[in-house]
């Protein structure tokens, strides 16, 4: 029985530690979210604690909710929710502006558009071919590719040691660890060579003296999710409106780490999958909205750690939520992965990002690269790297319209959906040759 045994068993602390892997992959992403918008709308040290712990928790269920397949819910892909930052700057706004009563009020309306409209925006599949999904995909790494060198630098690049060369030389040494690891190592350690490169890399920040374990003795032992904890949902058309546009920004990026995992797994999505894929972080952000965190969608990032690493299966992604769930709970625990300097998970993410974006390419090397497609490749990569690099470009416009002209994945992909249609399904297709 013991020696029976024993192979499950190994199996499970394997899965445990890929599932952590995933974890600290977008760990970070996701505290930015809850300390951004609980700085600018001024909470003190108690309600950031919650804000934050009851994020992670919040992460760990929107996850089980995506990767559980069920008649209405559930994609089944191994991917990881977290809040969007696209939802930073509207939330903000709205908070700041209106109250937290009408910020959870706009996320949960949010999420019930999200929900109403699942079925007929997954119908809108064909206008996303190949070509299309993987000038998104390319695009969702590429268009990340600046966090990563924010982090490596320290994080905040307003502060003074921004750039400094301990940051560089840790962040640097992070990638240096899961590329190696990549080109020599075999078997368990090859799959796990990112959660090696970040834990190298800590240790040699806690040597380096660049570390503070403040935070750990500041945090609770205990915190649990309190139903409207901050303000009962109120209601506001304008900040609704803005909530929603919000929410159809993160649909569409959600749909290219959908394809791009597809890719990957080598599995074909039907128009049932991406509902159940988009209802899922519907009810997400309607449980958001209720206990007062945010709306989630799927993290762009894990891509990469499931192209790395090789593990397709979504047990790990089972321990993840889990995990995710009890460091919510015990924001003691939670508060050790804060001790992750921005620079090591800025070495970690340089590579990951890099991973989404080949992966991006590997899905345009099989499409017929006429000049119709080139052009479609071309002009939608260019629009969405140039509004990231250049967001300012549109700082004129209504706060409500840079949400979505400042977003390089949304205009890439428009761009992209928009060039196919017409190059490829009117009268154009006929007038543009190859001459």
């Amino acid at each position: 029985m013991d020696n029976a045994s024993a192979p499950k068993k190994q199996s499970q602390v394997r899965n445990a530690i890929l599932g952590f892997q995933h974890l600290l992959a977008m760990y970070s992403g996701d505290i930015l979210v809850p300390l951004l918008i609980g700085t600018a709308l001024r909470f003190n040290a108690v309600q950031m604690t919650y804000l934050v712990s009851m994020d992670i928790f919040m992460c760990g269920v929107a996850t089980l909710l995506q990767i559980k397949r069920t008649p209405i819910t559930g994609i089944g892909l191994p991917v990881v929710l977290g809040c969007a930052v696209e939802y930073v700057a509207p939330l903000q706004s709205i908070g700041k502006n209106f109250g937290l009563g009408y910020m959870y009020g706009g996320i949960m309306v949010a999420g019930l558009f999200i929900l109403l409209i699942a079925k007929p925006f997954a119908k809108l599949r064909k206008f996303f071919p190949p070509v299309v999904t993987g000038s998104l995909i390319t695009l969702i790494g590429f268009t990340l590719m600046p966090v990563a060198f924010q982090n490596l630098g320290g994080g905040d690049t307003t502060a003074k040691s921004f750039g400094d060369p301990t940051h560089l030389i840790i962040g640097s040494f992070t990638a240096l660890v899961i590329i190696v690891l990549n080109i020599w190592a075999r078997g368990f350690i090859k799959q796990i060579a990112i959660l090696i490169g970040i834990v190298m890399g800590t240790l040699l920040a806690v040597a380096m003296g660049t570390v503070d374990f403040a935070s750990v003795g500041q945090a609770h032992w205990v915190q649990l999710p309190q139903l409207f904890y901050f303000s009962a949902p109120k209601f506001e058309w304008s900040s609704i409106a803005t909530l929603i546009l919000a929410a159809l920004t993160c649909m569409i990026e959600s749909t290219g780490v959908y394809f791009a995992l597809a890719d990957i797994t080598k599995r074909d999505l039907s128009d049932d999958d991406l509902a159940r894929g988009y209802r899922s972080e519907g009810l997400a952000a309607i449980l958001g909205g209720l206990f007062n965190t945010f709306p989630y969608s799927t993290f762009s990032q894990n891509v990469g750690i499931v192209q790395l690493s090789g593990i397709k299966k979504l047990a790990p992604i089972y321990y993840s939520a889990f995990m995710l769930m009890i460091l919510g709970l015990i924001p003691k625990f939670g508060a050790v992965a804060t001790l992750i300097p921005s620079s090591v998970l800025g070495g970690a993410m340089l590579i990951m990002f890099g991973m989404v974006g080949a992966q991006g390419i590997k899905m345009l090397s099989d499409v017929d690269l006429n000049i119709r497609n080139l052009l479609i490749i071309a002009i939608s990569v260019g629009m969405g790297i140039g509004v990231t690099t250049q967001p300012a470009l549109f700082q004129y416009l209504p706060s409500s319209v840079q949400v979505i002209m400042s977003n390089g994945m949304v205009i890439g992909c428009f761009t992209a959906v928009i060039l196919n249609i017409l190059l490829n399904h009117t009268g154009l297709k006929d007038v543009v040759t190859e001459d």
